[in-house]
């Protein structure tokens, strides 16, 4: 059995399918199409995190401010 992905293509007029082996292109495309989804998702996690980092510090000076939690919690 062969590591190769694999294609299903279905021809719509006949209703044939036939299943084969990717191509050297194909494969290639999909390692990019992958590599980018994991670049976007790590973007998306470090301003997530960025973002809960700010909001703490934000909520840490207000509380030395001396506001009480619940009105730290208001402000949101």
């Amino acid at each position: 059995m062969t590591d190769t992905p694999k294609v299903l293509e279905v021809d719509c007029s006949t209703g044939v399918s036939v299943e084969r082996d990717m191509t050297a292109e194909e494969i290639a495309s999909m390692e990019a199409i992958r590599a980018e989804a994991e670049a976007r998702r790590a973007e998306e996690e470090a301003a997530a995190l960025a973002k809960a980092e700010a909001k703490a510090s934000a909520a840490a000076k207000l509380a030395a401010l001396g506001l009480t939690a619940e009105e730290i919690a208001a402000l949101a």
